[in-house]
């Protein structure tokens, strides 16, 4: 996605002088189709947050018991940072991906 090729399911308004009727915004399929995918997004990072604090306490309560940093759990939360990451981008016009389950992959939890 660049300023030259904008999205398909963008709304933004064209730089080039050929600025559409806020109508034609208004009645976009496209439009009301990202706001449904924006405010369903939103619901999974707020449930991706609750499982995300889920996981750091978890992680902090096995380092206090084992004295140990678990590689599991540490993957897991690598995982959801690049989930709720992928949200974020689709929810600020960074992106047109849309994020699992509406279309993405679920991200892998390798630190790379």
């Amino acid at each position: 996605m660049s300023d030259q090729n904008p999205p398909v399911d963008h709304a933004f308004v064209d730089d080039s002088g050929n600025d559409k009727p806020i109508e034609e915004n208004l009645k976009s399929k496209a439009t009301w189709t990202r706001l449904l995918f924006m405010v369903i997004s939103y619901i999974l990072i707020s449930i991706a947050s609750f499982v995300g604090t889920f996981v750091v306490v978890l992680g902090f309560l096995w380092l206090l018991i084992t004295g140990e940093v678990n590689p599991q759990i540490r993957q897991v939360g690598q995982s959801i940072a690049a989930y709720v990451y992928e949200i974020v981008r689709y929810l600020t016009f960074n992106t047109d991906q849309r994020p699992f389950p509406l279309g993405g992959d679920w991200p892998s939890g390798s630190a790379d």
